[in-house]
Parts: C-alpha cells; sequence; structure tokens
C-alpha cells in the first residue's frame, strides 16, 4: 500500500496528467464522504421521527438505494492512485526492478481491459432505465415514493470511467519504468513493506500534529 507521499511527481506530461486526474478524484472522494454524512443524517432524521413523532422519513430506504453508488463507486479511483486496495503483496514483495514493473504493467493492463467491459456494461444499463420521452426521463424508479433510478446507475460508468483513465495512466507509467529501467517512477504508487509503510504513516501523523501544534 502507498501512501500520497509515495506517489513522486516531476514537470513530465505523465505527472501533470496524474495530478490533474488526481484532482478530479479528490472531488469525487469528497463527494463520497459528503453521501455518508448525508445517510447518518437521513438515519437520524428518520429514527427520531419514528420514534418522537411515529412519523419516519418517507422513502428512507429509496434514498438509500439512490446513495449507496456514490459511496462505492466514486472513490475507487482515488483509492487506486493512492495504491490503497487490497492486494497480495507476497509476489510483488520479493521482485525488483523491471520484473517488479512488467508484473505492475501486466495486472493494471488485465484491471484495465476488465474496467473497459464494465463501464459498457454499466452505460448499457444505465440506458435501458433512462428515456428522455418520458416524465422525470425514467423509465424505472424506486418502489415506494418512485424517486427515478437513472441518476444513480449512471453514477457506475462514471466512477469506472475515471478508474479506467487511472489504470491507462498507471499503465503508462509501469511501462516507461519498465522501458527505462527507473528505479522510482512517477505518478504510480511505489511498493512498501509493511516496517516501511507503518513508519511512513507514523511521519504524516506526527507532521500533523505538529502543525496543529503551530
Amino acid at each position: 500500500m502507498a501512501s500520497p507521499s509515495n506517489i513522486l511527481e516531476d514537470d513530465s506530461l505523465l505527472s501533470r496528467l496524474d495530478q490533474a486526474l488526481f484532482w478530479l478524484e479528490t472531488k469525487l472522494a469528497l463527494l463520497g464522504g459528503i453521501a455518508v454524512f448525508s445517510l447518518m443524517v437521513l438515519a437520524v432524521v428518520s429514527v427520531g421521527g419514528r420514534n418522537f413523532a411515529n412519523a419516519p422519513l418517507p422513502g428512507y430506504v429509496d434514498w438509500i438505494e439512490q446513495t449507496m453508488p456514490l459511496i462505492a463507486f466514486v472513490a475507487v479511483s482515488y483509492t487506486q492512485r493512492l495504491g490503497g486496495h487490497i492486494r497480495m503483496d507476497i509476489l510483488i514483495g520479493r521482485l525488483r526492478g523491471r520484473a517488479l514493473w512488467l508484473v505492475e504493467l501486466l495486472s493494471t493492463m488485465v484491471m484495465l481491459a476488465l474496467m473497459l467491459m464494465l463501464v459498457y456494461g454499466t452505460f448499457s444499463h444505465f440506458l435501458r432505465a433512462f428515456d428522455i420521452n418520458v416524465p422525470l426521463w425514467s423509465r424505472d424508479s424506486s418502489m415506494d415514493i418512485g424517486i427515478p433510478l437513472w441518476p444513480s446507475k449512471l453514477i457506475v460508468p462514471i466512477g469506472f470511467s475515471v478508474l479506467s483513465l487511472r489504470l491507462a495512466l498507471q499503465a503508462w507509467g509501469f511501462g516507461r519504468a519498465f522501458a527505462t529501467g527507473a528505479s522510482r517512477p512517477v505518478a504510480v504508487p511505489l511498493y512498501e513493506d509493511a516496517a516501511t509503510a507503518a513508519a511512513n504513516e507514523a511521519k504524516t501523523v506526527s507532521g500533523f500534529d505538529d502543525k496543529e501544534a503551530s
């Protein structure tokens, strides 16, 4: 797993594209956080209404269904950029140099191919629910209060498309590292063993505390 400080930057086109995409990923991750907070507020309103006024929030389950794609999909690219997704490091941790970058490149290309197929499939699923010629542009709605479902279905291919862009940039980074033999390439999460990751995380927390104290 890589920490944010482990993503190297320079003035190359790849690095500039990486930083631009990371700006978008950060905003999407913030949107996912807002969605989580909104669900907490809805839960308080619904439970409070049920307990104190015998009137729970109408369509509470429907709103949960609409919000879940925001929580589940919009921040996956942000996590991929930081190397935060769960992965098997038993083999990767033993590799160095071009062998490491080749394995990273191949695994990234496999993920990219899978994501492109998922973008196509999820966008087709969105199109089955969207129709500009019907009320609210929706052929499909929630069962309780009739919320159109196409917005939540559109979020999925959007999240997967951003992740596909991230994987394409990382494939470029790993491919360039393999070709040049670079030891610390830019725009890709660099492997850290458990001890290094723990030390960097402690350093990050310590730096945050120092800033707060000043």
